[in-house]
């Protein structure tokens, strides 16, 4: 069963962390507007248009799910802006449901998100689309659309009722495009893509959608190593060139200590410890968090941070 403790999240200011309190119940908003295409960085009704990220309460810090939903309890976190935050923990500790949050697809009981202090119920549903985009962690869609019409669909937030894209949308598309190495793709069919190239390709859909802050749910789920290394680059990259903030859910320790400034590490729906990742992700943090000896120091070659998983502590 779920308890009604309180979950405050907030981007866009300095620091981390807040004090939590209780807060009013939040009343969904009424969805309209046209039908859209299916979208697979969360720009169209997913986590766009028909639900923005992570609407609140006003009426106080706290945050807490409905009792359908996985718990969260007492989660209390701040997300610098131009930061690429972490979110790591064992499964069912949370990391998804966090997102779900800040995406607005989970509906919350009580609380609210702040954008750089302000409560997102203030903004409109297509203002806030126009700052979030969602990267999920797997995408399916209903037809066989081209790289080109998928990168369009993170141009919807910016479109007007019953507009079609124009120039400068595809510009935008494309240069999207481009910044994720998938230019040259374009014209070719979304499912015939190998496991990298397609999320590249998301990533690009959700780049075109301008977004402040980027929520990236396993992006190097299911991808081998090669892909892996590519992402991580990508990720980097992007967050520096273009100081787009990122929020990242993943299961890879060493991902998150490779591309990640800060972490959260989740434990059974709360907060087990959250900082900077050279201070959070040691031997010590990853007993707890999975009950597992492991050896963390910096890579020879790289000046990575490395996790070596030993054995199961006894």
């Amino acid at each position: 069963m779920l308890q009604a403790d309180d979950v405050t999240l907030e981007w866009g200011a300095p620091g981390l962390g807040h004090p939590s309190a209780a807060a009013a119940p939040w009343t969904p908003p009424k969805t309209g507007g046209p039908q859209e295409k299916e979208s697979p960085a969360g720009q169209g009704p997913p986590a766009g248009r028909g639900s923005p990220a992570g609407r609140g309460s006003p009426a106080g810090r706290g945050f807490s799910l409905a009792r359908s939903s996985p718990g969260l309890h007492g989660v209390s976190l701040t997300v610098s802006r131009g930061s690429l935050f972490g979110i790591i923990g064992p499964n069912g500790s949370g990391k998804t449901t966090l997102l779900r949050l800040l995406a607005g697809i989970l509906t919350p009981a009580s609380g609210r998100v702040l954008l750089d202090g302000t409560d997102l119920r203030r903004f409109s549903r297509r203002a806030v689309a126009r700052r979030v985009a969602v990267v999920p962690q797997e995408t399916h869609l209903a037809f066989d659309y081209s790289v080109i019409e998928i990168a369009l669909m993170g141009r919807y937030p910016h479109l007007g009722t019953f507009c079609l894209e124009g120039p400068n949308d595809v510009r935008l598309a494309q240069e999207a495009l481009a910044a994720t190495g998938t230019l040259d793709l374009q014209r070719r069919s979304f499912s015939t893509l190998s496991g990298g190239e397609k999320q590249r390709v998301v990533i690009a859909s959700a780049l075109a959608q301008a977004p402040e802050l980027m929520l990236l749910d396993e992006p190097t789920a299911s991808l081998d190593l090669g892909y892996q290394i590519e992402v991580a680059s990508l990720l980097r990259r992007l967050n520096t060139e273009r100081g787009v903030t990122m929020v990242v859910a993943t299961h890879d320790l060493n991902f998150a200590a490779a591309v990640c400034d800060h972490l959260a590490l989740l434990s059974a729906g709360q907060v087990m410890a959250s900082g900077p990742t050279d201070s959070v992700l040691t031997r010590e943090s990853i007993q707890r968090l999975y009950g597992v000896e492991a050896d963390v120091g910096r890579h020879p070659a790289t000046g990575r941070l490395v996790v070596v998983p030993i054995r199961k502590a006894s």
